[in-house]
């Protein structure tokens, strides 16, 4: 396997994951939908992919390797997805505080 495909397999798998993910966090609520509104949104969904890219790059990184060739990707893709679910939460109820504040 390439290097970098190694590297950075968690995020090849859980594409089409995050994608539906970041969808419905796009979508929902549908109201109001200002200007501000999308570019928190944006910048949410551009932190949370960049969380997890750098969660997996320190989880491979930091793995050890002793308990067999699986586990770096095994840790890198648990370490990542639980970054990603909790900057997506933070961002979740930082924009539901701040609609009801606006509301």
């Amino acid at each position: 396997m390439s290097p970098l495909v190694e590297l950075n397999l968690a995020l090849i798998l859980f594409l089409p994951w995050f994608l539906i993910l970041g969808a419905l966090f796009w979508c929902f609520p549908r109201q109001p939908r200002t200007r501000a509104r999308r570019l928190f949104d944006a910048a949410a969904l551009l932190a949370a992919l960049l969380a997890f890219l750098a969660g997996i790059h320190w989880a491979h990184a930091v793995a050890d390797p002793g308990y067999g060739p699986m586990w770096r990707q095994v840790l890198a893709t648990a370490v990542g997805y639980a970054i990603y679910l909790a900057t997506m939460a933070a961002a979740f109820l930082l924009r539901r505080r701040w609609l009801r504040g606006a509301s």
